[in-house]
């Protein structure tokens, strides 16, 4: 199993560059633990809080990181593809590895839908034409298209050095199908349960079958919080979890010391995933750190997973 993490992009702080050298240090900190991958978020129309856009941000931590996969989250239905496979060409220029493109549809009730003027009923087929269009651009095609965008000969410079890896995120059937059926790799949302986990894993696998294709990776998002014991994790994040940590069931988050968690994840390797992707439940810097730390370690633990 593979431990990867994805760096939170808000940070409730007046202080706009404070928020950002944050973000800077914690991926210095999963690069110093040896994690296996790195990704950033996408939401927009976020103000009056700061959340720090994906796409330069990357760029910056790019020159942190390393060799080792990185990538970042993109809502498909909220770009241009053309000016989106721009972007990903040029971040896949700048890093020295492999990118990782994590994409999803976004949800029905997302303000951030109406506040870039996108149908939400054309989430599905915005999100299809895309990921195609996408595809065609970065093979350095001449790409003409009419439908949910509508554009003549597109062209973009530079494309990808290597393949891009394209995992998609899904949490029901048709979704888990798509995922199956265009995806390189399904990713596991972070609020569900070891056993929906384990449903949901069955269900993609059945349909990868289905369509006759073999995903490179099987990841899963998890909020998590280490220390050197379960007592001390737990009080870390006592008071946030006290008041209803972003709405999650208490028992999809992973709290306790380098062997609890690590005995976490071998469980959900145990039930066909191959990536755990780790973000932070405390917005504390040092916790947030520490947790950095001790996933180098639980990494060596389930390497062998």
């Amino acid at each position: 199993m593979r431990i990867g993490v994805s760096l939170a992009s808000d940070y409730g702080l007046d202080d706009a560059r404070e928020g950002a050298r944050k973000m800077i240090d914690r991926a210095a900190a999963a690069r110093d633990a040896d994690l296996d991958s790195l990704f950033v978020g996408d939401h927009h129309a976020t103000g009056p809080g700061n959340y720090y856009q994906n796409v330069p941000m990357l760029g910056r931590l790019l020159a942190e990181w390393g060799d080792r996969p990185a990538g970042a989250l993109f809502l498909l239905p909220l770009w241009h593809p053309v000016l989106l496979a721009e972007q990903i060409g040029t971040l896949a220029a700048i890093h020295e590895g492999r990118f990782i493109l994590q994409c999803a549809v976004g949800r029905d009730g997302d303000g951030q839908m109406d506040a870039l003027g996108v149908n939400r009923s054309h989430r599905p087929s915005r999100f299809e034409e895309s990921l195609q269009i996408m595809r065609r651009l970065w093979a350095g095609e001449t790409v003409s298209h009419q439908g949910r965008w509508t554009f003549t000969d597109a062209r973009i410079a530079p494309v990808p050095p290597e393949p891009v890896e394209v995992w998609i995120g899904a949490s029901l059937s048709a979704p888990i199908d798509r995922a199956a059926r265009l995806g390189d790799g399904w990713l596991a949302t972070p609020s569900i349960t070891l056993d929906e986990a384990s449903a949901l894993s069955a269900e993609y696998l059945e349909r990868c079958e289905a369509h006759g294709r073999a995903p490179q990776a099987v990841p899963i998002r998890r909020d998590v919080c280490i220390a050197e014991s379960d007592e001390a994790a737990r009080a870390a994040v006592a008071e946030v979890i006290e008041h209803g940590y972003r709405g999650f069931n208490p028992e999809t988050l992973v709290i306790g010391g380098p062997e609890r968690v690590a005995e976490t994840f071998r469980s959900l390797a145990a039930v066909g995933y191959t990536d755990v992707i780790a973000r932070n439940i405390s917005r504390d810097q040092s916790v947030a750190l520490e947790t950095m730390r001790w996933l180098g370690e639980v990494r060596e633990r389930v390497a062998d997973a």
